[in-house]
């Protein structure tokens, strides 16, 4: 579409673009030839107008109000007018000291959503790791009753999750720690993922040629694991901060659709899973979003990485009409810290 445009087609675009999400107001012809540096009369800028408004990409609100960029014309701004700036230096000072290696995933990823939120003054998402990042350190059976066995699972970012289990048959202490010492040997250092799949399959399919010892060991850490499943959900952030969209009854219904997409999550989750799978940075605009929900908004993500694999992806949600050449940056430049806060030797 660019391609079709001429050079002056493409400056008057860019600088009604920049004007409207500047001020929200629709851009005259007299406007934009004062602002634009173009030395055309207003008749020739309208002639211009004109061909836009026939190609999708701006329209007339109201009759001689002037004109704004319909979502068609946001996206050839994002594409190929837009100019990414330097990120402040107290914003980048403020990204690179708020991530602390020392933290959990969990923690991190909490404190992302609300980092993002803060910055931009918009919603911060951040969908939890499609696969665990961590890594087991040790598996511990502890007696509770004769039957129910604490199940003390220790990972490597320094998370500590206990789970309790039923057993048909009793166990004396010395046989759960026999169970432990046996688990350990296979699951130490592994993925959660990896241990409750790959090497559980494993195990069970030499299960014929072990000892009794070793049967049940694979039991217990079978329904040890077995509650472990991988978080399809999201942190969120700062949805308040969307209240602004509520001007009149159209924004009014707007918002209350954003909040429900937030809250039944499904809609959300897809698109984060899109931009997760279309790697890189993504920037969805309004229909682009593929729900009712977020058809009001823009959504910038960049996916981040656990040992050169992305695992999950954050975003920001706001207004159609957002500073794109701050927010862009933001994003993605607080998708490498995650990225590199996660993945730093214990």
């Amino acid at each position: 579409m660019s391609s079709n445009l001429s050079p002056r087609a493409h400056k008057l675009m860019k600088v009604l673009v920049e004007n409207y999400l500047k001020h929200g107001q629709p851009v005259g012809s007299g406007k934009l030839a004062e602002i634009s540096d173009l030395s055309v009369s207003s008749a020739t800028i309208r002639n211009i107008m004109g061909e836009l408004e026939q190609q999708g990409l701006v329209a007339s609100p109201h009759t001689s109000a002037g004109r704004i960029p319909t979502n068609l014309g946001v996206r050839l701004f994002v594409d190929n007018l837009l100019t990414i700036k330097d990120l402040d230096s107290g914003i980048k000072q403020q990204l690179t000291g708020a991530f602390d290696a020392h933290k959990t995933t969990e923690e991190l990823l909490t404190s992302t959503s609300q980092l993002l939120s803060e910055i931009t003054s918009m919603v911060g998402l951040v969908k939890m790791p499609s696969r665990r990042v961590t890594r087991i350190k040790h598996m511990e059976f502890m007696p509770l009753t004769e039957k129910r066995i604490l199940v003390v699972l220790v990972l490597d970012d320094h998370e500590v999750q206990n789970r309790v289990i039923y057993s048909e048959r009793a166990f004396t202490p010395s046989e759960l720690v026999q169970a432990t010492n046996i688990v350990n040997q296979y699951l130490v250092g592994q993925e959660l993922a990896v241990a409750r799949k790959t090497l559980l399959e494993k195990m069970r399919e030499e299960k014929q040629a072990l000892d009794s010892h070793m049967q049940h060991a694979i039991e217990l850490a079978e329904q040890g694991l077995a509650t472990d499943q991988v978080n399809d959900d999201y942190h969120l952030a700062g949805d308040r901060n969307l209240l602004e969209l509520a001007e009149g009854e159209e924004g009014l219904d707007n918002l209350k659709a954003i909040f429900n997409a937030f809250q039944q999550k499904q809609d959300v989750l897809a698109l984060l899973d899109k931009a997760l799978e279309a790697q890189g940075m993504q920037i969805f605009i309004g229909e682009e979003c593929a729900t009712d929900g977020l058809n009001s908004c823009s959504v910038v993500t960049a996916p981040y990485q656990f040992e050169g694999r992305a695992v999950g992806v954050l975003a920001v949600v706001g207004p159609t009409r957002m500073y794109y050449d701050k927010v862009i940056p933001v994003v993605d430049i607080t998708a490498k810290l995650l990225s590199s806060a996660l993945n730093q030797p214990e």
